[in-house]
């Protein structure tokens, strides 16, 4: 084993000590040095070779999803990542703005920790290590343990290209969560928490909810259960083909996926169609409620059916009139709300299907589908008329509406579209976060800000109080 190899300390106060002394070897490190770091990571990740090593780790020890497409995810995330970062200023003096005479230095939060979700083991790593980095932060690394051997890999591979830029390795590690108590896994979890300085929690509600009680400030993520509008107007044949990839990239691992379209009646048979087309199989009405008991067998989704193909979910199901070459699943759904499972998320190539006799209708049911479950997070439209989506923005309660665009692709940001590329979507007060951003490297600096006497703006009581008394008075 190399002297840079991921092995975890034995204990998160050892990691935590390593990581302190690593990031203030680095606090002196110019913008051009730090930049380095993350360049070097993401030029390693992205070799085509280590990109497939480990997208075929993560789906080998995850059980979820497929290799190819989260080797597509580790080089477009990577790639994206590195292109928004490249040239934006993050070390020292970062902003002059001499009208009002402020002067804006950026300086490093410390020992960031971040908790990583089962369903993203080999991209997530890579763009935590680099959105950390990038402020001359030191990372620790929580893996869930069934991508931990995917997210030691990444932290090697870190490692090494850290260690040939002559910074110090421990600037990235990780712990392991991996006990035969899993009490104990979240003890661990819990104790690095409190222990760091941030912390980062793209994992389940219920570690975002233990990263607040922690003491220490953190980043969280909302549940996803991404609504998506086809109107009366939508180019069809341009959406189906979106809305498939999306749906059934990685087998639905990412908490982006359209779970439910919401389609205007007067298009709704050709819609049905066309995903028929493109590889859908509509569960007939009879064998809905087996559908729903096998993916809830206790009122909680069942994990052997999260990201698999559509073959296995109809194989737990029993669904025996299963079309062979299907990629995905559409349920006709008419209802919202715990009596209603399919309206939730489901992490599954599953779709739910919902008509709409008007567009308000249709804005309705997304407005429910998610106050029931993934407010604050996200939802779509296909619409030929712009002032839709905006009607759509300005009623829903999410942080990002997309438009005419492959949900799982594009709402972590995108080449084509003007989003921050992320692993990490804030999902506001709405969704009990404390951001309605995609999550960057910005989210990880401390700004310090210098502010010299300027000549005096105050303003007059008339400039401040005269054209509102001349209407009200």
């Amino acid at each position: 084993m190399t002297a840079t190899a991921a092995t975890a300390p034995d204990t998160v106060s050892v990691a935590i000590e390593r990581a302190r002394s690593a990031q203030a070897h680095i606090a002196s490190y110019d913008q051009q040095q730090v930049d380095d770091l993350v360049t070097a990571v993401a030029h390693a990740a992205t070799r085509p070779a280590t990109a497939a090593r480990l997208a075929e780790l993560a789906a080998d020890q995850s059980g979820l999803g497929n290799a190819a497409d989260k080797t597509a995810k580790i080089l477009r995330k990577t790639l994206g990542t590195l292109a928004d970062l490249s040239g934006a200023p993050s070390v020292g003096r970062i902003a002059d703005d001499p009208d009002r005479g402020v002067t804006t230095w950026a300086k490093p939060m410390g020992v960031i920790a971040c908790v990583l979700p089962s369903t993203n083991p080999g991209a997530t790593p890579i763009n935590n290590i680099m959105i950390t980095l990038k402020g001359a932060n030191a990372v620790i690394l929580a893996p869930h343990p069934r991508g931990e051997a995917t997210c030691a890999a990444a932290v090697e591979l870190a490692r090494e290209q850290l260690e040939m830029l002559g910074a110090p390795p421990d600037l990235v590690q990780f712990v392991s969560l991996a006990a035969a108590d899993k009490a104990a896994g979240k003890a661990r979890a819990a104790q690095l928490m409190a222990a760091c300085d941030y912390s980062l929690v793209t994992a389940g509600p219920a570690n975002v909810d233990m990263a607040y009680r922690s003491g220490t400030p953190s980043h969280g993520v909302g549940v996803g259960n991404a609504p998506v509008i086809i109107d009366d107007t939508a180019d069809i044949a341009a959406a189906i083909p979106k809305i498939v990839r999306s749906k059934t990239f990685d087998h639905a691992t990412s908490c982006s996926s359209e779970n439910a379209l919401v389609i205007d009646c007067s298009v709704y048979d050709d819609v049905v169609a066309q995903l028929r087309s493109h590889g859908g199989w509509l569960v007939p009405a009879a064998d809905k409620q087996q559908l729903a008991d096998a993916m809830w067998p206790d009122g909680r989704l069942n994990r052997t059916i999260v990201a698999q193909p559509a073959a296995r979910i109809a194989e737990v199901a029993h669904l025996h009139g299963f079309a062979d070459g299907a990629s995905f699943l559409m349920v006709e759904e008419d209802g919202i709300g715990p009596d209603h499972p399919f309206s939730g998320e489901k992490l599954s190539v599953v779709l739910s299907l919902y008509r709409s006799d008007t567009f308000d209708q249709a804005v309705d049911t997304v407005e429910s589908i998610l106050a029931y479950m993934g407010e604050g997070h996200s939802c779509g439209i296909h619409t030929e008329v712009p002032e839709r989506a905006e009607q759509l923005a300005e009623r829903v309660n999410v942080s990002t509406v997309l438009v005419n665009q492959p949900h799982a692709m594009n709402n972590g940001g995108s080449f084509d579209n003007g989003l921050d590329f992320t692993l990490s979507m804030g999902a506001g007060t709405w969704g009990a976060n404390d951001s309605c951003e995609n999550l960057t490297y910005k989210h990880f600096l401390n700004y310090t800000y210098l502010a010299r006497p300027i000549q005096s703006t105050e303003p007059t009581e008339d400039e401040l109080f005269g054209d509102f008394l001349s209407r009200h008075r």
